[in-house]
């Protein structure tokens, strides 16, 4: 049985459930690259703001994190490499590797931006269904010449859809695996690379599966679409974000 995951759309009357899904995409977009200048005062302020909106969400914070829990795996050696390569004041050496109090606030800051990002995916996916993800992406590149708007707007839905279905595979993989006493292994490079190849496995032939089922049902690119049902809260959304944007670039 598929477990639900904060990668699924879930129902629900929040101000982002209602928010147009072309106005979540768009600041989205603008908040991920107005935090790749911030500093740890302005990150940490957004948080404050997506911790909000995460709840209002209806999310459950321990669940989460135990979902993304090799994403967080991920942040440690990306904060790990950064205070190992950066140069600065050494604290401590050790084997000829110094990691530097300048190296270590990097790897936080990198860190914990990529953590901020993944949660505002988390949050944008959890509240937005994925046929309003695909009219909004295919919306934005209708202008755009010589780009199959159609064709790229369903691979990004599918993209999205199928989050929730990679992370049950994981789970199932891993649960089969403790089953077999895998989890006696104590190196983490092995344990990780016996958990990737089975995953990737299985996520390229639902992926086949997939193209069969749309192909069996003669799917094509000329569908009709649903309409925008805006709120009316979108220019207090983009207003707010463009100013917390513009915090996030220059604080």
């Amino acid at each position: 049985m598929a477990q639900v995951t904060p990668f699924n759309y879930r129902q629900g009357e929040s101000i982002l459930h209602l928010l147009d899904a072309r106005c979540k995409f768009f600041i989205i977009c603008l908040l991920s690259m107005s935090m790749l200048p911030a500093h740890f005062l302005a990150c940490f302020f957004y948080g404050l703001i997506l911790f909000f909106f995460f709840n209002n969400a209806g999310l459950n914070i321990l669940s989460t994190l135990n979902h993304i829990k090799y994403f967080i795996l991920f942040l440690f050696f990306i904060f790990i490499a950064r205070a190992l390569t950066m140069k600065g004041d050494i604290l401590f050496s050790f084997y000829g590797l110094s990691i530097t109090e300048q190296g270590l606030m990097e790897g936080v800051l990198v860190a914990f931006k990529f953590f901020l990002v993944m949660i505002t995916g988390v949050v944008f996916s959890s509240t937005t269904k994925p046929s309003s993800v695909k009219n909004a992406v295919q919306w934005f590149l209708k202008p755009v010449p010589f780009v199959p708007e159609k064709r790229v707007a369903i691979m990004i839905s599918l993209a999205l859809s199928f989050m929730p279905v990679i992370l049950n595979q994981a789970r199932e993989i891993s649960e089969a695996q403790k089953a077999r006493c895998a989890d006696l292994q104590k190196n983490p490079v092995k344990k990780i690379i016996r958990l990737v190849f089975p995953l990737l496995k299985k996520t390229f032939l639902s992926a086949d599966s997939l193209v069969l089922a749309m192909e069996s049902r003669c799917y094509s690119d000329d569908r009709t679409d649903t309409e925008f049902e805006p709120s009316g809260r979108e220019i207090h959304f983009l207003s707010g974000s463009i100013i917390l944007s513009l915090g996030l670039a220059l604080l």
